[in-house]
């Protein structure tokens, strides 16, 4: 599902614009907003955003690219892909200055549409797909990305999370029942404390798992159970 967004003063241009991404033949979710105040008071995660450079919003007057401007500008969200809906080519080169994937011209040229959307959808799918080999953290006031095979398993602490890895530990602000929910698949939480690499287990008996570096953790008899059934499933 990739989340759109579609940002244009103009009511018939979003509206063309939506059923261009409707024939594409991509499963999408598609918002649509009048002006640029509406799209920042919304605060919603989009994967891509039709942007329309020289639209103004009538309260702050914040064009379309100073709204680009100000979205490049904050860290701790997603960044969407933004492909720019512009009448004059002039604003091309600013376009790019905030990290524009491409531009459209009005009028919008279907052909033109189709290809342009297909690249960023591939870029979106992409990324999507590493991002579930990789667990992406807010630490140090930036992003960090970790692979999951360097994780040997992550321990609660407090308000904290220490992620174990091969080569160091690594501890930030987060909650396991969360990562337990983003993980789940290639991860098990076998105690309230522990949220196991299920490919770094070396062995278990109904007490305690034994890690491949040598780590025992204990495991809870109410986990045991499902634990070893995704397990199982995981080796299969």
């Amino acid at each position: 599902m990739i989340r759109i967004a579609i940002c244009d003063d103009e009511k018939n241009i979003r509206t063309y614009l939506s059923s261009l991404v409707r024939k594409q033949n991509i499963e999408c979710e598609i918002t649509e907003y009048a002006s640029t105040d509406e799209y920042l008071s919304d605060q919603k995660e989009h994967d891509l955003l039709f942007l329309d450079i020289e639209m103004k919003s009538v309260a702050s007057g914040m064009d379309g690219m100073s709204m680009a401007k100000q979205i490049r500008a904050t860290e701790l969200t997603k960044q969407p892909i933004i492909i720019f809906v512009t009448g004059y080519e002039k604003y091309v080169y600013d376009a790019f200055d905030v990290g524009a994937f491409q531009y459209l011209l009005k009028p919008i040229d279907e052909q033109r549409f189709a290809q342009v959307f297909r690249r960023a959808a591939e870029q979106i799918i992409s990324e999507a797909e590493q991002q579930k080999k990789t667990l992406v953290i807010q630490y140090a006031n930036t992003s960090k990305a970790i692979p999951l095979d360097h994780i040997y398993y992550l321990e609660s602490q407090s308000h904290k999370v220490v992620i174990h890895m091969k080569e160091e530990e690594l501890e930030y602000y987060a909650k396991l029942g969360d990562l337990e929910e983003e993980l789940q698949g290639q991860f098990f939480r076998i105690h309230k404390g522990y949220l196991v690499n299920l490919a770094c287990i070396d062995e278990y008996n109904k007490t305690e798992v034994t890690l491949v570096n040598g780590d025992k953790l204990l495991i809870s008899k109410y986990k045991y159970p499902d634990f070893v059934k995704a397990y199982l499933r995981y080796m299969q």
